[in-house]
């Protein structure tokens, strides 16, 4: 299957052709519609006009499972769409999360990660971390805001294609293993919000939002 969402995430439409059918679920070719994985959210959207239910990783595979009683099969060409501005605020929220892990590792001792989500309302960060995480968030705050502004190109490449294992960098800021889909430039991000939940004892969580919620 090629993934077309890691080679081109701004992508929103191409034609496929369907390889396996199995009752609901079929796969294809080639897609844009990313699955859950890494903690971002599946896309919506469409195949062959029917509603992307769900969206299954298996191994290097992507399974899709579409509304009932659809009319593809094994060998149809089909066209896959997705949600643009679901699929733009996840990239954002997906950045700009990236941006608040990373800059805690650098600035705070690397506490331990314990968990991540984003989906196209917010982006949350969970750590370990004895008192109030709160009080990073000035720090966050003024550096994100100064990479936004200095609109930094972002790469997004393989560092194992075989294993598809894939990283982004920002040249004199860091180099991090993730797969999901990126944004070009650091200044399509734009403003955030950060608000601070506490888990229990000696948990933290950090919460990302867009200050512009809109697609654009």
């Amino acid at each position: 299957m090629e993934k077309l969402f890691w080679k081109d995430p701004y992508l929103t439409e191409i034609k496929a052709s369907i390889i396996a059918q199995n009752d609901d679920f079929i796969k294809i070719d080639r897609t844009i519609a990313f699955p859950f994985s890494g903690g971002q959210q599946s896309d919506s959207g469409t195949i062959g006009g029917y509603k992307i239910l769900e969206a299954k990783k298996e191994g290097a595979e992507i399974s899709y499972r579409i509304q009932e009683n659809h009319k593809l099969k094994v060998g149809d060409e089909v066209v896959v769409n997705i949600d643009w501005d679901k699929r733009y605020k996840l990239m954002r929220l997906h950045f700009a999360a990236e941006l608040v892990l990373e800059l805690i590792y650098q600035n705070f001792n690397r506490p331990e990660k314990i968990g991540a989500n984003i989906t196209e309302e917010k982006a949350r960060v969970d750590f370990y971390w004895k008192g109030n995480i709160a009080e990073t968030f000035q720090l966050l705050l003024d550096k994100i805001n100064t990479i936004v502004a200095e609109n930094h190109e972002i790469t997004s490449e393989f560092s194992d294609e075989e294993n598809e294992t894939r990283y982004w960098e920002i040249k004199g800021f860091a180099k991090v293993p993730c797969g999901g889909t990126h944004l070009k430039k650091t200044g399509e991000i734009g403003p955030i919000e950060l608000k601070r939940c506490n888990l229990g004892k000696d948990k933290e969580r950090i919460e990302i939002y867009l200050c512009n919620r809109g697609s654009s």
